[in-house]
C-alpha cells in the first residue's frame, strides 16, 4: 500500500486518476471534436511506457482508481499491453475504461483477463438514424454488440453514459433507462461539457439539465436517491423494481467542485488539474528529460496538487471557456 498521500491546497484527497491513452477516434461524436480533426502528431503522444510511468508514480503517491480514456482507448495498437502492465500496479483497487463501444466485440474478454474492473460505454441515442447523426460515423448495431460483449464475458461494473442534449435525444432518456434495465447495467445522464468550440450546434440552445432529465425519468420509474458513489462525479439513485442504477453528472447544475478527488492527464502528457480550467504541468517533458527517474516525476506530482483549483465555472449559456476539445482530455 501507498505509504503516501496527494492532498491539494483546499484538503482534498486526490486518489482518482483519468489518463487518455490517444486523443484518436474511430467516431466523431457532435460534442466532443469538430467532423475534420486534426490528431496530434505520434511524437508528440505518450508513449505506452511513458503511460505506464505515470500510472505507477500516481498510484504509489495514493491514487487507487484509475481510468483509461480517448479518443477512443481501444484504437490504439498493442494497448491492451499497457492494461496488463497497469492492471497489476500494487495499490490499484479500482481500474476502468471508458469506451465508445465499437471494439468490445474483439477487446472484451481480453480486457476482462487484464484485470480491468468497470468498463464505461458512451451510448446517446437506441435509434440507428440518429445515432449515426450525433456520432457521424459511429454503427449503432457494432455498439450494442460490444455491450453484449462487455456483460456476456463478465464484468461486474459497466455503465452507460448519455449526453443529453435539448431536441437531439432527450426524447429517449425513458427508452435508455429500458435499456439500461434490461440489460441490468448502470446508466449515468451527463449535462453537455462547454469544451471546445463546435460548429454543429448551439449549446445554450442543446442544454437540458439533469433535472429536467431526472423529472421524465420519474414519470416512469420512481427514483430512490442513495449515497452510492463509484468514486467519481456521478450522484446515483436507485428504481425499487431494478438493480440498475441511474446517474447525473451535472457540472452545470450541481456543481461537484467540493469533494473534487480527481486529476486527468491527457494523451501528450498535460497533468490536467480541473476540467474546467487550464491549470496543468508538462508530465512528458518531465519523462523525456529525466527517462526513468520516478522519484523526480513523482516530485513534479506533487507540487502540481497546490494549484489545482476550487472549482470550475461552467455555464449554462454555451459560451466556450476552454477551447481544446474533449477527446484531447478524455471522456
Amino acid at each position: 500500500m501507498a505509504s503516501e498521500q496527494l492532498v491539494d491546497q483546499f484538503g482534498r484527497q486526490i486518489t482518482y486518476l483519468r489518463i487518455s491513452v490517444t486523443d484518436r477516434c474511430d467516431f466523431r461524436c457532435v460534442y466532443c471534436m469538430s467532423e475534420d480533426m486534426t490528431f496530434l502528431p505520434r511524437a508528440q503522444v505518450l508513449s505506452l511506457e511513458e503511460i505506464h510511468a505515470i500510472a505507477r508514480a500516481f498510484t504509489e503517491l495514493g491514487v487507487n482508481k484509475i481510468r483509461f480514456t480517448g479518443g477512443e482507448p481501444l484504437v490504439r495498437r498493442d494497448v491492451v499491453k499497457l492494461f496488463k502492465g497497469v492492471g497489476a500496479l500494487p495499490g490499484l483497487k479500482d481500474f476502468c475504461l471508458t469506451t465508445n463501444g465499437s471494439q468490445l466485440p474483439r477487446y472484451a474478454q481480453q480486457l476482462k483477463d487484464a484485470g480491468l474492473t468497470r468498463i464505461n460505454i458512451s451510448l446517446d441515442s437506441l435509434q440507428e438514424d440518429r445515432f449515426k447523426t450525433l456520432t457521424r460515423t459511429g454503427n449503432l448495431e457494432q455498439v450494442i454488440a460490444g455491450i453484449d460483449a462487455a456483460c456476456d464475458v463478465g464484468f461486474k461494473g459497466i455503465k452507460l453514459n448519455t449526453v443529453v442534449l435539448h431536441g437531439r435525444n432527450d426524447d429517449e432518456v425513458v427508452d435508455l433507462v429500458r435499456f439500461a434495465r434490461e440489460k441490468k447495467i448502470d446508466l449515468s445522464f451527463i449535462e453537455e461539457m462547454p469544451l471546445g468550440v463546435i460548429a454543429e450546434h448551439d449549446r445554450a440552445e442543446t442544454y437540458f439539465s439533469s433535472d429536467q432529465v431526472k423529472a421524465l425519468i420519474t414519470e416512469q420509474f420512481p427514483l430512490m436517491p442513495t449515497t452510492e458513489s463509484s468514486g467519481g462525479p456521478a450522484k446515483y439513485w436507485r428504481m425499487q423494481d431494478s438493480h440498475s442504477r441511474i446517474g447525473f453528472i451535472s457540472p452545470h447544475s450541481h456543481n461537484f467542485c467540493g469533494d473534487c478527488n480527481r486529476v486527468r492527464v491527457t494523451a501528450e502528457g498535460m497533468l490536467l488539474l480541473c476540467l474546467g480550467n487550464e491549470h496543468s504541468v508538462d508530465l512528458k517533458a518531465v519523462l523525456r528529460r529525466y527517462p526513468g527517474e520516478l522519484e523526480r516525476l513523482k516530485e513534479v506530482i506533487r507540487k502540481a496538487m497546490q494549484h489545482k483549483p476550487e472549482e470550475h465555472r461552467f455555464t449554462a449559456d454555451g459560451d466556450v471557456q476552454i477551447v481544446r476539445f474533449m477527446n484531447m482530455t478524455g471522456g
